[in-house]
Parts: structure tokens; sequence; C-alpha cells
């Protein structure tokens, strides 16, 4: 099985390539988390947010990275982390995806 974790917060920038360059050493770290599949990086400037959208192959380390994320975003000084887990329902994704 695998689950989803969505994370967003407000964010007031960095945005595009300064944000690349601000978070690079911890998209590197964030790529050995136990369990992880893969992360989408998000931004939406204009609504002032940031987040990431991550897969997990067990439910434990999903829960455990959203501990382990919001900690360290709070220590940064953000507040109204929000954080959701949901169970992949893998039979309808692959019936989702595109034909090529």
């Amino acid at each position: 099985m695998q689950y989803l974790l969505q994370v967003d917060f407000p964010h007031n920038g960095p945005f595009g390539d300064e944000l690349t360059t601000a978070m690079s050493e911890l998209a590197k770290d964030i790529a050995t988390e136990s369990g992880l599949i893969s992360k989408l990086w998000t931004e939406n400037e204009s609504e002032k947010e940031a987040g990431g959208i991550y897969l997990f192959n067990n439910l434990e380390d999903a829960e455990r990275y959203l501990k382990k994320h919001t900690d360290r975003l709070t220590s940064f000084g953000y507040e109204n982390i929000r954080g959701k887990i949901f169970l992949v329902n893998e039979a309808l994704s692959k019936l989702s995806l595109p034909k090529h």
C-alpha cells in the first residue's frame, strides 16, 4: 500500500529559483527519508503558501515524517502547518494514468 502525505503552510518567500537555492540541501536530506517514494515541492506565491506532496510506501513512515517535518517547520518559525495523510487507491490511480 502507498500513502500520500499533503503538507502546506503560510510562506512569505522565497519562491521559484530563490527557494530552490535556499532548500537544495534540505531536498537532498529529505530524499534519504525511510519509506519515501517521491516528493513534489509546491509553492503558490500569489497565495503566499508552500508545501509538498509526499508518497510513502507505508503509513508508519508517513506519520513519522509528518511529525518530524511539522517540528522542523515550527522550529523555523512557521505556524498553521496543515498535514494530511491519505491511503492511495492504487487500482483507480492506475486506471487514471494517461495512455501513451
